[in-house]
């Protein structure tokens, strides 16, 4: 036999005889199936995760929650096409509003109407929100008793009487429809909604106490509630935080109120991330007596005072927290640092006039002075 020819029937042999060559050529198949069964559970998987999609899509909603073409939880509201209007004669009128007129609700206390006009900002444009306010209304509030009751060993707290101004049924059903108002502008954003709410208050004249009453054998100042604020078109640091609080509140966020005793003010509290809250305490720092950003608390009050010392904290309610990375969070720490002249507050100086401008934000701020 020639040795070419016996060579290559050796290699045959060995071919044949090899595991390693045998097994790839066998296991070889089974890879091309297995690469093709991955490829279809992957394709099973997306096409269901499409058709998840698909089939929970959001139901469109009102500002406050109410899905379209039904009544509000709040009555005589009803959403309609992304409104919430007031809708009586469909959805019926609440406790303390009994009476129908038109598809609105009234009550003895819906007397000479006036109309207000509340101011806002927003990324540097003014706005204004015209609202309607009852001299009626308006008495019935003035007269409500400011004091609290308490039996036995029971103590009466701040927060007792911080309560009672925000809680009154009769009061909240005549604010609502600035609520409503706020929620229709941004029905689709509950941020924008807090932003709308925090500049109306702000932008609410700052007036000192005319009134006094007696309060344990003592005159004191006289403190309005929400619905006197609005009215009146004008309060003091804790009467209108007051107001804001009932606001955000009643957009569903979690609130507190800040009492300084040492500074004598008043500040709000909205539910936001814990890392920009004010002494971690889950809630973020917002000045009433004038415009300013949400978690700035750097700014002068007269006679040069500043908030240096650690507040009592008023939980008003639970609810949701404003999200991360808001642009306010950022804008406020810069300006703080340009305040305090740190390296970066002097390298970004130039951008304080921005800021001022972007906020219209004032020299100073006034404190609570009763």
């Amino acid at each position: 036999m020639p040795k070419e020819k016996k060579e290559e029937l050796i290699r045959t042999a060995n071919k044949k005889n090899n595991p390693l060559v045998q097994n790839s050529k066998s296991k070889l198949p089974r890879y091309i199936i297995l690469v093709l069964l991955i490829l279809i559970v992957f394709t099973f998987l997306a096409l269901n995760i499409a058709l998840f999609e698909k089939k929970f899509e959001k139901i469109p909603t009102c500002g406050d929650g109410t899905f379209y073409n039904t009544c509000s939880l709040d009555k005589p509201y009803y959403c309609e096409n992304g409104i919430l209007i007031e809708k009586a004669s469909l959805c019926g009128c609440p406790q303390f509003l009994s009476k129908k007129e038109a598809n609105l609700c009234i009550s003895e206390y819906s007397k000479n109407p006036g109309i207000l006009h509340l101011n806002y900002s927003l990324r540097e444009k003014e706005y204004q929100i015209p609202f309607v306010v009852y001299e009626g209304a308006y008495n019935y509030v003035t007269n409500l008793s400011r004091f609290v009751t308490s039996y036995g060993e029971e103590l009466t707290f701040r927060s007792d009487f911080k309560q009672k101004a925000i809680k009154n049924e009769i009061q909240r059903e005549y604010i609502l429809p600035l609520v409503k108002r706020i929620q229709n502008l941004a029905p689709n954003d509950k941020t924008e909604q807090a932003r709308i709410a925090i500049s109306l208050v702000q932008n609410i004249p700052y007036s000192s106490p005319q009134k006094k009453i007696f309060f344990g054998g003592i005159e004191v100042d006289y403190s309005k509630y929400p619905y006197e604020v609005l009215y009146d078109n004008e309060g003091i640091c804790g009467e209108k935080s007051q107001l804001l609080a009932f606001m955000l509140k009643e957009l569903g966020y979690g609130v507190s109120i800040f009492y300084f005793s040492e500074e004598n003010h008043e500040a709000a509290g909205i539910a936001c991330p814990l890392r920009e809250s004010f002494y971690g305490s889950g809630y973020c720092f917002i000045e009433t007596s004038g415009p300013a950003l949400i978690t700035d608390f750097s700014m002068e009050f007269n006679n040069g005072v500043k908030l240096k010392s650690q507040p009592e904290i008023i939980l008003i309610s639970e609810g949701i927290s404003l999200p991360e990375r808001i642009y306010e969070y950022k804008d406020a720490e810069l300006l703080n640092n340009i305040r305090k002249r740190t390296v970066i507050g002097i390298l970004n100086l130039w951008r304080f006039k921005h800021l001022k401008e972007k906020y219209n934000l004032l020299e100073v701020y006034n404190q609570n002075n009763n």
